[in-house]
Parts: C-alpha cells; sequence; structure tokens
C-alpha cells in the first residue's frame, strides 16, 4: 500500500507508528521476568524468523499507523510503571518522539530488539535477542544490557559465546529455549549455565501463566 507523501513524512519521523497491539500484562522473559509492564508491539520486520510465535507481525500494513501521543496515552490509562517496546522488529522506526513521550510520563522503557537495526529513541533498559538469519549489528551489541539467545539447536550454543564476546562486561546473559523445544533443549541448558555460571536460564514464563 502506498502512504500519502505527508503521512509517509509522519511515519519516518516517528509521529505515526504501525502498532500491532499494546497490552498490560507481567513480563515474561529475561532479566525482568515477573514485573508488571506495559507491551507496544509495532508492525514489521524482516529478521523472519522461522520459529517466531508473532509471525503476523511481519507485514506492518496489516496494522493500522497511529500517533505517537494516542499511543502514549492508552498506556497511561494502566498503573504500568514498565514499558516495553517490542515487535516485529522495532528499530525498523524512528523512536525518538514516542521514548520522549513516555519519559515525560515518568515510567521506565525497555527495548526488545535483534540489533539489526540503529538505535534510535532513548532506553532504560536494552534487550538484544540475536538472530541468524539478520545478524545484529557490532554497535547495538556494545549497547546491550541484556543478551538473550533464542536456543533452537546445539549449535545455538556456540552462536551464544560468539555474540557475548561482543558485548559489555556488565551486560546480562540469558539462554532461552525455544517454546515448541522447550521440552527437549532445557536439560541441555540448564547443563550449559552449571558449566558456565556467566550464563542465565530464561524461560517464557508468560506461557505457563497463560497471559499475553
Amino acid at each position: 500500500m502506498k502512504l500519502s507523501p505527508e503521512i509517509q513524512e509522519q511515519l519516518d519521523l516517528g509521529h505515526l507508528l504501525p502498532v500491532m497491539e499494546d497490552f498490560y500484562t507481567i513480563q515474561g522473559e529475561g532479566r525482568n521476568t515477573g514485573y508488571a509492564a506495559y507491551f507496544i508491539r509495532l508492525g514489521g520486520c524482516d529478521v523472519g524468523c522461522h520459529w517466531c510465535d508473532v509471525k503476523e507481525s511481519w507485514d506492518a500494513e496489516r496494522h493500522p499507523l497511529r500517533p505517537v501521543e494516542e499511543v502514549v496515552a492508552e498506556a497511561m490509562r494502566h498503573e504500568a510503571k514498565s514499558i516495553v517496546i517490542t515487535g516485529g522488529e522495532p528499530l525498523m522506526y524512528n523512536l525518538e518522539p514516542l521514548t520522549t513521550t513516555l519519559h515525560r510520563e515518568n515510567v521506565s522503557i525497555f527495548l526488545e530488539t535483534s540489533g539489526a537495526y540503529p538505535m534510535s529513541g532513548h532506553f532504560d533498559w536494552v534487550c538484544v535477542s540475536p538472530k541468524k538469519f539478520k545478524a545484529p549489528r557490532p554497535d547495538m551489541l556494545e549497547r546491550a544490557d541484556e543478551l538473550k539467545v533464542i536456543v533452537f539447536n546445539k549449535h545455538d550454543f556456540d552462536w551464544a559465546e560468539q555474540h557475548a564476546r561482543a558485548v559489555r562486561p556488565d551486560c546480562a546473559l540469558f539462554l532461552q529455549p525455544e517454546w515448541s523445544k522447550c521440552e527437549q533443549l532445557l536439560p541441555e541448558i540448564i547443563e550449559y549455565v552449571k558449566r558456565n555460571p556467566q550464563w542465565r536460564v530464561s524461560l517464557q514464563t508468560h506461557k505457563y501463566m497463560h497471559i499475553p
């Protein structure tokens, strides 16, 4: 779908964003597991993980363009003090207006990204989850507060170590089994973390709780 020049400009500037969904829930993964958080999931992704559990997010044209002010106002209707911006791949867009407007509301903003695109916006916590289908940028790995590697097969342990060498020494390191293979891979991840205690185990606890 071809956008008008005016709408395209607003999208490029980050004043309009394709929002697939937004909802208040409990963070289920990684370092901030267990905290209440409001999720803003943006549509659009060209990373293309075949095991992605939100493939409906890939096509940005399927999701309505919404003004940043409207998205923030909806978030502030809830008690959330933490906002997670995810996708899709959220850094396909200019996130400066969204994060600036959210920070005026005195909330913490967490980013979930593959690291394949350059940073835009200001975040209190950056989780980079590198994907083999589109490698993360070195500058994004340097920005990571958290490295979360999805383990789909045994080769992913080497993939994880490769990227762990590229992040800051204080970056939190997580290994997370791909959900459909969790029962098979979790014992291997547990043993790996026991041998390499710089890593921690991440689980998709929201799926066990049957929440978004």
